[in-house]
């Protein structure tokens, strides 16, 4: 599980930054304030869930192994509907594809993120030791 929230969270916190530099240089003329400022909150959210992603890699040595797996998961798709649709909004003028129906979709990817952050806490519960055997301390 570890390696592949390492290399989930690492291609997203890649392309994070790529399309920050992509938007802050090459984007920026051709969107209006609102939509740039749209990109960048697409942009925030997909580094700030990269972090918590390659988090989950990290405590999956220490912690509740399908909590962290699920916080994973949540926080992937998190990205993908979240940030994913507000790109696809944020640039809808240059692209000029009918993209309306993806305004809905924006929230379920913000519901993902609360799922991702509530399986997070609730893994912090339980402490498993490296070999993955719990000692019911409950910490």
């Amino acid at each position: 599980m570890r390696n592949i929230f390492l290399r989930i969270g690492s291609l997203i916190g890649f392309l994070a930054v790529a399309f920050g530099a992509f938007a802050a240089h090459g984007l920026r003329p051709y969107l209006s304030p609102k939509h740039f400022e749209t990109f960048e909150t697409a942009v925030r959210y997909q580094f700030y869930h990269a972090v918590a992603i390659l988090l989950v890699a990290v405590l999956s040595h220490f912690g509740r192994k399908g909590s962290l797996r699920f916080a994973g998961w949540a926080f992937t798709a998190g990205v993908l509907l979240f940030s994913g649709s507000l790109y696809a909004l944020s640039t809808r003028d240059l692209h000029h594809l009918s993209v309306g129906w993806l305004g809905p979709i924006t929230p379920l990817g913000g519901v993902c993120y609360l799922l991702g952050w509530g399986a997070l806490f609730y893994s912090s519960f339980t402490h498993y030791d490296r070999s993955g055997k719990s000692d019911g301390a409950g910490q």
